[in-house]
């Protein structure tokens, strides 16, 4: 009888998933279900038309790295980009990278997922069809961004009704792609979606989409805090994480370097050498470093363990807010901008160039010890990495990992953060502020205090089997669910 622990940041995803455990699903099936009842309810963080990274471990089986991670057109004109500016635009077409969500679906259903992808996102499908209130944390992005969802058509009209936001969501084009997704994955990459992109203006081909696959890679592995963790490799940012985990020392003065080096150093390993052990952490001239691309971002985590010792920690994501502003009429998929992070520097690994996959954010992470596991993962853009770092020694132990994520944090950034600047963020309360401020002023870094818990400080996302009990947590700065769900049949 499937025992499974599970956490989202919307509660919709966890009804969806007690939906599939009912009928038997796993700690698979559950996220994966989850993962796409997300795409309906939270559109301003997650869609079919973003990317996905994950990390699976089957029972007793070593954990496995799913990047689901689109590249740039084979058409795409650097060159127009360099005469138009310094940087990536940070929305519109051109930041449009191939979505990889769905073929990361397929990836992690292939890893030992029971019931088919048609039945696991029967809950989103019929979600997008009776439609969905809207979430105080979706209201709430609308209103941040609301010129970017009034510029675009497909936007505005889901979100918008009459210039003021919407109640209520209904996306019954969304609900026919999920649909003919669960049918055949592969249509995504073939069919309406193809046209819209052309249609909106994407350099994106044919082509393009049907040439993407999911990579299964072996995980960064090391130890620290008294576990194994396991995280993404490039072009994913994982490194950052391990590099903190296993740092001295201050955690900003950590989270400071890493950041450094990720900045100028990430890039993807298919199209030219990514130095990994500068972004563990090995002995780098911090200083000389040229800085690089700092775009904004947005996320969900989706995490889930099995009393059997499955277990995934599963991320997707439109980057920032309603990703590139384009949602695509006549299929209802919003699509990311992946893009607005590469760097236009020639000599950064992360340039922009056809074929390549941008610089990542997405930070999943397992951790592992004598038979306990710990799925883990945020919302939170650039900062992932320190976010994390902040609950992971004690999400490996306490009694009660809601108090954890709940307790005040701190983050650092820049334009991510909305801020002209290197700055750190604090929430009020957090543990040795003063101290924090200290350094903060030795490393140049301005200093700005939240008011209460704030959304740039993470979602946190986690699911832990530990002592042969499981539980979950989800973060209070979302809109989250977290349980552990059993088959009552």
């Amino acid at each position: 009888m499937p025992r499974i622990a599970i956490a989202a940041p919307h509660g919709a995803g966890v009804e969806a998933a007690r939906a599939i455990v009912e009928r038997g699903g796993n700690a698979l099936d559950a996220a994966l279900a989850a993962a796409a009842a997300l795409t309906v309810v939270y559109p301003h963080q997650c869609a079919v038309g973003g990317d996905l990274v994950a990390l699976v471990r089957p029972p007793g089986g070593p954990v496995r790295a799913v990047l689901s991670i689109g590249a740039a057109a084979r058409a795409l004109d650097v060159e127009v980009l360099r005469a138009a500016g310094e940087r990536m635009p940070p929305g519109g077409p051109l930041t449009v990278t191939v979505p990889g969500v769905v073929a990361g679906w397929a990836a992690v259903h292939g890893l030992g997922a029971r019931l088919g992808l048609a039945a696991l996102l029967a809950p989103a499908v019929a979600l997008a069809e009776r439609g969905v209130p809207v979430s105080p944390g979706l209201a709430r992005a609308v209103a941040a961004r609301v010129e970017v969802v009034r510029a675009d058509p497909g936007l505005s009209a889901l979100l918008l009704d009459g210039g003021r936001p919407r109640d209520v969501l209904h996306q019954p084009a969304l609900a026919a792609t999920l649909s003919a997704i669960g049918k055949d994955w592969r249509s995504f990459y073939t069919g309406p979606v193809v046209e819209g992109l052309a249609r909106l203006g994407s350099p994106l081909t044919a082509a393009d989409l049907a040439s993407h696959e999911a990579e299964l890679a072996e995980p960064l592995r090391r130890r620290a805090l008294g576990a194994s963790w396991s995280v993404a490799p490039p072009p994913t940012q994982g490194a950052s994480l391990l590099a903190v985990l296993t740092s001295d020392g201050s955690p900003l003065v950590a989270a400071r370097r890493a950041e450094r080096r990720r900045d100028a150093l990430l890039g993807d390993p298919r199209c030219g050498p990514v130095d990994l052990e500068a972004l563990l952490g090995s002995d780098t001239d911090v200083a000389a470093l040229a800085p690089g691309p700092k775009p904004a971002g947005d996320t969900v985590a989706v995490t889930a363990v099995g009393a059997d010792g499955t277990a995934v920690a599963l991320i997707q994501s439109v980057f920032q807010s309603f990703g590139a502003g384009l949602l695509e009429p006549g299929t209802g998929v919003v699509l990311h901008n992946r893009g607005s992070a590469f760097s236009l520097d020639p000599a950064h690994p992360g340039v922009a160039r056809p074929g390549a996959r941008p610089p990542h954010t997405l930070c999943p992470a397992l951790a592992e010890h004598e038979g306990d596991l710990v799925a883990l993962g945020c919302q939170g853009g650039r900062a992932q990495a320190w976010i994390l770092s902040q609950v992971a020694a004690d999400l490996l132990a306490a009694a009660d990992p809601g108090a954890v994520l709940a307790r005040p944090r701190w983050v650092i950034g820049s334009r991510d953060l909305g801020h002209p600047v290197p700055t750190l963020v604090l929430e009020p309360g957090v543990p040795r502020a003063a101290e924090l401020e200290r350094t903060a002023a030795e490393l140049d870094l301005a200093v700005v205090h939240e008011p209460g818990l704030h959304d740039d400080a993470g979602h946190v996302q986690v699911a832990r089997l530990a002592g042969g009990r499981l539980a979950a947590a989800t973060d209070l700065r979302a809109d989250g669910a977290a349980a552990v769900l059993e088959c009552s049949s």
